[in-house]
């Protein structure tokens, strides 16, 4: 039996800013879909959308509390953009090691001109 695919992957549930921050809420600690609502500018209804694709991404885990919803951060899938992104760790490495040179360079050196 085939795993079912999510709907939406991390890089698309974290593509929205409107996401991103709720990510930032939520690692604070679990809150109500009520008490997250409180923080935008928008319907709870268009909240519960954002936390839906959160959950769908495996970022976002609820719970029913009584008649509440409570949210909650799983960071864990961030860890494969964690890993995507050490990728390209190099190319800013290379380019902050070629900035370093230049920098010494220019203080051995005050009298030298690019001009």
């Amino acid at each position: 039996m085939s795993q079912a695919v999510p709907k939406h992957d991390v890089y698309q549930a974290i593509a929205d800013p409107t996401r991103r921050k709720l990510l930032g809420l939520l690692s604070d600690g679990e809150m109500p879909v009520k008490e997250i609502t409180g923080h935008f500018s928008m319907t709870r209804t268009a909240v519960s959308k954002h936390l839906r694709i959160l959950e769908e991404a495996g970022l976002v885990r609820d719970r029913k509390v009584g008649r509440e919803t409570r949210y909650r951060l799983d960071a864990e899938p961030l860890k494969e953009l964690k890993d995507w992104l050490a990728y390209f760790d190099r190319f800013w490495e290379n380019k902050l090691s070629m900035l370093r040179y230049y920098v010494e360079e220019q203080q051995e050196d005050p009298t030298s001109s690019d001009e």
